[in-house]
């Protein structure tokens, strides 16, 4: 058992020494946040299975706080509302349940957050193009290939090809962004 776990954390070890340019993408990621809610427009992040939860995460960190007491800002995970995914996905198909609410709640100027270890979930880039008819800009949380990380106007890839240390990595890349909006934190 000992042995896997260290094959696991050689694994993260060797992508973690892999992080200048992934750095560099979390924060224009973050300026795009910064400038969004200055200008009172929304977020709206999905993902699916363990991306669900990260998405959902990263929603309550920016709408609650993540270390300090500081504004809320206007964050929502697309994968929260269990009706309004059965719904649509009873309707008309789990392909739209995402894109569906972005239709129905994205407005020019908002951000859409994309999670995708495949880049290639269908509903996530349905959400993409729905995102892109709206006048939203498009982030991507993704590995270093697939469809999402093309269709977005910022990509945060993970330099990985395993899922399991994607997710690993975007769980950083969500606190590096709340870092960049903890009070005294910015610029230093």
């Amino acid at each position: 058992m000992t042995s896997l776990f260290e094959r696991q954390t050689a694994e993260l070890r060797e992508a973690l020494s892999h992080l200048t340019g992934f750095h560099r993408q979390v924060a224009d990621v973050a300026q795009q946040l910064q400038e969004a809610f200055a200008a009172d427009k929304k977020v709206y992040v999905a993902g699916n299975g363990g991306s669900a939860t990260q998405a959902q995460h990263l929603a309550e960190e920016f709408m609650v706080r993540y270390r300090r007491e500081r504004r809320a800002y206007p964050v929502v995970a697309l994968s929260a509302d269990g009706a309004a995914l059965t719904c649509i996905g009873n309707d008309f198909g789990f392909d739209r349940v995402f894109e569906r609410q972005i239709e129905a709640l994205g407005q020019e100027g908002d951000i859409f957050i994309g999670l995708s270890t495949s880049g290639n979930s269908e509903n996530i880039l349905r959400a993409a193009q729905q995102a892109r008819a709206r006048g939203m800009t498009i982030v991507a949380l993704t590995g270093p290939h697939g469809k999402l990380k093309d269709m977005a106007d910022y990509a945060i890839e993970a330099p990985t090809e395993n899922a399991a240390r994607m997710q690993e990595l975007h769980l950083h890349a969500i606190h590096l962004m709340c870092e960049a909006f903890e009070p005294g934190e910015a610029g230093k």
